[in-house]
């Protein structure tokens, strides 16, 4: 009998404990097992690490899925010959998430079109790789979400939501002007990550101009400074890569919609 073919036993007991995917990559290991006369320890470890890195790498993408994250805007995707200036030596530290465990922020800075929601996205791959709850969406429909929330007596549900993730992603924020609920709600949000976790924000605008979107300029000062004051600042600038992100372009995804 072929020492590398599974045993009908095997299979069920595999089966039995949930381990029926490890079957795609046992015969493999049965074979090189065999061909390095490997001891039963270092292919049982070798076994269940295939298992182990699967089950991961589908959690990290169930997570990237509830998190609304782009699933193209990753950054191993981005395109290096992209003409777009900004701090490499910064990303690669936002990269290491180190903003994620010590509660700071980050705010991505730059014109239309230059890949802002695509950085911002691909950094909320890396926290769900690495185990983090995230959750991406623009600032108008976070907002629109909260109103709404106020209306079907939810409101409170809805800002849990927001304020539980470890990573907040917001998206075109002081794009529009905001009317006096919508204030209120950007400052007890912005208040609230401070304590809660970190926050992504990317705008056209800088944070010194987001003060004339607010309808409360007291709130909206304090907002501010609470953020600015604890956020890591990258800076974008350049020509528009969104060109890049349509399918057949040379460094474009398929299906990949954003590159603000």
């Amino acid at each position: 009998m072929n020492p590398d073919v599974i045993s009908p036993e095997l299979k069920t007991v595999l089966r039995r404990l949930k381990l029926s995917r490890m079957l795609d990559t046992l015969p493999e290991r049965f074979t090189l097992a065999r061909q390095q006369k490997m001891p039963h320890q270092d292919f049982l470890l070798l076994a269940l690490g295939d298992e182990a890195s699967r089950r991961d790498g589908q959690a990290a993408t169930l997570r990237a899925q509830r998190a609304h994250l782009e699933p193209d805007s990753q950054l191993e995707r981005w395109d290096e010959t992209a003409k777009v200036e900004f701090d490499r030596a910064l990303l690669n530290e936002l990269a290491s998430l180190r903003f994620i465990e010590s509660h700071h922020h980050v705010a991505i800075v730059g014109p239309v079109g230059v890949g802002k929601t695509f950085l911002a996205h691909a950094l909320g791959h890396i926290a769900c790789r690495r185990g983090y709850s995230v959750l991406a969406l623009s600032t108008d429909a976070m907002l629109k979400a909260l109103k709404h929330a106020r209306l079907t007596q939810t409101h409170e549900k809805e800002l849990r939501n927001l304020l539980a993730v470890d990573l907040l992603i917001v998206d075109d924020f002081g794009l529009d002007s905001m009317d006096p609920q919508e204030s209120r709600d950007a400052h007890e949000i912005i208040f609230e990550r401070h304590r809660a976790g970190s926050m992504i924000v990317s705008s056209n605008r800088g944070p010194d101009e987001w003060l004339a979107t607010f309808a409360d300029p007291m709130r909206a000062q304090a907002a501010i400074d609470r953020f600015t004051s604890n956020a890591y600042d990258l800076i974008i600038e350049g020509e528009s890569y969104r060109a890049r992100l349509k399918p057949g372009q040379k460094g474009g995804q398929k299906g990949e919609k954003k590159g603000k």
